[in-house]
């Protein structure tokens, strides 16, 4: 049995001690696993590497047909991540391959960062932090004066798992929480305090927006010129989703226009971004953060458990101890 530990070095573990013990403890000690540093350069030698392996453990390597075609003794693509965009779900099932997110790990994680956010952009900490740390002024009316944090509508886009925690944590902190999610009932979100909207209304009615939302052909490119149009009391915008589902050419546009107050974001479009000549950074009314919201060490440990365990149950053949399968 063959296993493929592969990703961008940025996005790797600082060790894989846990992964491999976790995989040769339900594999047998026997099992051989290689870790591989991807890049888009090497993509030939990883399309080599991974010509006789079994299993891939990965996260943001993009795996297509063409990944496929070059594995014929692959049986399984195990995520250390919830998303699966990346991966070809028609291609992976013609060619006989499991694809196993991690459904839920860093669910408490990430909504404490959506709150960390509500409160660092509210309170201006970026920008008063450059004023002390640059230019040495101890100034608060430097600063704009903005509503009070338990005066504000925060309203959440994604009412999963992580959009309920973010929901349950700030619903005592503000004047009203409001959602959209198409898959969600009004029953269900009443239980927890919120108040289901269209996205129009939502857009129009909140001063805070979060952003939880899944990739799909519906939320991509959803923050855009018309929905910062519609967003009336010109809202801070958070982003806790997914890069794309923001249109970052309008994104700039709708902040230089005073549209929106400020953006925070735990993700971009681009997974590896050129911070050097990214537009979006260096500006007082952004924060950004490197996709860092869910680690924790109590995170962390969970997804190399999960991810491996996932693995290792389907080369098992115990499908039903899989955590999650979306194939």
């Amino acid at each position: 049995m063959k296993i493929l530990i592969s990703d961008y070095a940025e996005s790797m573990m600082p060790t894989h001690d846990l992964e491999i013990e976790t995989i040769r403890a339900g594999l047998g000690p026997e099992t051989e696993i290689e870790v591989y540093a991807y890049t888009d350069e090497n993509r030939a030698e990883f399309l080599e590497k991974i010509s006789d392996v079994d299993g891939l453990l990965t996260a943001f390597v993009k795996i297509d047909r063409e990944v496929f075609e070059h594995a014929p003794k692959l049986k399984v693509v195990s995520l250390n991540s919830t998303g699966w965009d990346g991966v070809d779900l028609e291609a992976a099932t013609e060619h006989g391959v499991k694809v196993c997110p991690v459904g839920e790990y860093c669910t408490w994680d990430v909504a404490e960062g959506a709150v960390a956010y509500v409160f660092a952009m509210s309170k201006q900490l970026k920008f008063y932090g450059r004023q002390i740390d640059q230019e040495h002024k101890w100034d608060y009316s430097a600063g704009k004066s903005w509503p009070r944090i338990e005066e504000t509508t925060v309203g959440i886009f994604g009412l999963g798992k992580i959009g309920k925690c973010t929901a349950k944590k700030l619903g005592p902190l503000v004047s009203r929480v409001v959602a959209y999610d198409p898959f969600v009932s009004d029953e269900d979100a009443r239980a927890i305090g919120v108040e289901m909207l269209s996205k129009e209304d939502v857009f129009a009615q909140s001063d805070i927006i979060i952003s939880h939302m899944n990739l799909n052909d519906d939320t991509r490119n959803m923050f855009n010129d018309q929905a910062f149009e519609q967003m009336r009391r010109h809202p801070i915008l958070i982003n806790m989703g997914r890069g794309q589902c923001v249109d970052e050419a309008a994104l700039i546009k709708a902040l230089d226009e005073g549209k929106l107050r400020g953006y925070a974001a735990d993700v971009l479009i681009d997974e590896t971004p050129q911070l050097e000549t990214h537009p979006l950074v260096g500006r007082d009314d952004v924060m950004l953060t490197p996709h860092s919201s869910f680690y924790s060490q109590t995170s962390i440990e969970a997804l190399e458990k999960i991810s491996s365990n996932n693995l290792v149950h389907v080369l098992k053949g115990e499908l039903d101890q899989v955590f999650k399968l979306v194939n």
